[in-house]
């Protein structure tokens, strides 16, 4: 593929792409750029962490870039995830993998690249404290949001430590882009601005969309912005909001039967949102069933010919849950039977014996 080919293709993972002119330059420059996303292991994983995911990372693989996924280990024990348990974490990162492992991401490809088999390094700390050196607390708590915070909680002295160690993440590994959600794209500007006084090369980032939570959007939020796409994304701390890589597929009938789809528009609509990024990325076509009396069988080759259909009113909102509800089970179900038995099996149930801490 040619550079223009490359980048087609990142463009498809990135919603925002910073800057797609020092993006262009990386890949004439260098053949096989070094991408990084990092995870916290933290409970269950929900299907823009699982699926989503495992698409995007693909993507990043077929524009010819080196994959690295870091194991935030020692943040999720920062941040208090799994009652600051290192070995529960641990565990829990295993989990992850075994998840994309059955969903399709290339785990053979991608490098997992663990914090705690870094920290050791006396290098790596030197880095996050040249980082906390060269930015004010404020700028920290602004930060706040990549790990699931609000710049009013009370945040400790790790937290605030938290963005320091991201940015030195990727200062010591010598990361080309910073393929993260939109939620972390305050700390990607962060290592940006910092990056060259401090003597280390300024990642790119290409920040993918964060996938809706299924529950009407709040009435009162601000206009449209990147901080508007963040507060609406999924969540694991409302169960109903999301769908999890290990939900039945009873359970997902019923959270998308009372999901939030307005009907005529596709804006803000996490139904249609499911449609665009996940099942037109993993099937080449989508059918709706319906009784011959409401118009028969509709079946889409692409997202935009099924986007017009609903705009135009052609498709019922409650049809359209009932099909993706299907689709969306059909994706999933290859994870649950990867549970079932061996390895897998006692990884999660070790998980799920775990008490959850935000």
């Amino acid at each position: 593929m040619d550079v223009n080919e490359r980048i087609g293709i990142i463009r498809q993972v990135g919603e925002e792409l910073l800057t797609e002119e020092e993006l262009k330059h990386l890949l004439e420059t260098k053949q096989k750029p070094l991408a990084y996303d990092g995870f916290e292991p933290s409970g269950r994983i929900h299907i823009a962490q699982g699926l989503m995911r495992a698409i995007n990372v693909n993507k990043m693989l077929k524009a010819g870039c080196k994959f690295m996924m870091w194991v935030a280990d020692w943040h999720a024990l920062a941040n208090n995830k799994m009652g600051g348990d290192i070995d529960k974490i641990r565990t829990t990162g295993e989990y992850f993998i075994e998840v994309w492992k059955a969903c399709g991401m290339d785990t053979e490809t991608v490098d997992f690249v663990w914090c705690n088999d870094i920290v050791n390094d006396g290098s790596y700390w030197m880095k996050v404290l040249q980082t906390g050196k060269s930015a004010t607390i404020k700028r920290l708590i602004r930060c706040s949001q990549i790990m699931g915070r609000k710049e009013s909680d009370e945040l400790s002295g790790a937290q605030i430590m938290y963005p320091c160690m991201q940015a030195a993440d990727m200062f010591h590994m010598g990361v080309d882009i910073a393929q993260l959600g939109m939620d972390q794209r305050k700390v990607n500007v962060l290592a940006r601005e910092l990056a060259p006084s401090l003597g280390f090369s300024k990642p790119v980032a290409v920040h993918h969309h964060m996938l809706m939570g299924l529950l009407s959007p709040p009435k009162e939020m601000a206009e449209e912005s990147i901080d508007r796409s963040v507060a609406l994304k999924m969540s694991k701390s409302i169960p109903d909001a999301s769908i999890f890589m290990d939900d039945s597929a009873q359970e997902i009938t019923r959270k998308l039967q009372q999901a939030y789809c307005p009907p005529n528009t596709s804006h803000e609509n996490p139904v249609m949102e499911y449609c665009k990024y996940i099942v037109f990325e993993r099937q080449k076509s989508f059918t709706i069933e319906r009784p011959q009396k409401f118009g028969g069988q509709l079946e889409f080759g692409s997202y935009p010919a099924l986007q017009a259909a609903y705009e135009k009113g052609e498709i019922h909102p409650m049809d359209l849950k009932v099909a993706v509800a299907k689709a969306i089970d059909s994706l999933i179900n290859p994870v649950r039977k990867h549970f079932e038995k061996g390895k897998a099996k006692k990884i999660l149930e070790q998980v799920q014996s775990f008490k959850v801490t935000r």
